[in-house]
């Protein structure tokens, strides 16, 4: 049990690291879904957290509703 939560609390550590040193807007929840997924797949972390923020910009505006748009 102590072993997990060492593990937990030192990923949390090494993402917050990333984030402040990549200059990254992601939340830590988000870096942390970006990486779970592309695991085991070949790709920079780099860009695989550039492609999600890109995205998420491009894609936000999209999904919300305008309310003075008749």
């Amino acid at each position: 049990m102590k072993t997990q939560i060492w593990i937990a609390v030192s990923v949390y550590v090494l993402v917050a690291i990333v984030r402040k040193r990549l200059c990254l807007e992601a939340s830590l929840h988000e870096i942390l879904q970006v990486l779970s997924l592309t695991l085991f797949e070949p790709v920079p972390i780099l860009r695989a957290l550039c492609e999600i923020e890109s995205q998420e910009k491009s894609s936000h505006f999209f999904n919300q509703l305008n309310l003075w748009d008749l």
